[in-house]
């Protein structure tokens, strides 16, 4: 699992028929003392994520393992919205 950030969303009207009624979302990655970093991924949204929202995401064969992405032609996934993170006894991230 990767932690990063939503950023933005991405509409294709026309995709394969696997891939209806799943959202697509922008996601920065973010490093352990909570900076965005210049890589980024398209994801689906299996938790109903917004722009701004830090977010577990998993990449690979691991995106294809959740309910919603099961059997489906994605690398990408989100599967958690982070509500807070430490590192070392030293809080990194509290969400609002």
């Amino acid at each position: 699992m990767l932690i990063g950030k939503v950023i933005g969303t991405v509409v294709a009207t026309r995709k394969d028929e696997k891939l209806n009624n799943l959202r697509f979302m922008v996601v920065r990655q973010m490093d352990v003392d909570g900076r965005e970093t210049n890589s980024y991924v398209v994801a689906v949204d299996a938790v109903g994520a917004g722009v701004g929202e830090v977010v577990l995401y998993a990449t690979g064969s691991s995106a294809r393992q959740t309910v919603l992405t099961d059997k489906r032609p994605c690398d990408a996934v989100i599967m958690a919205i982070v509500d807070t993170w430490e590192v070392g006894g030293e809080v990194r991230y509290q969400k609002e």
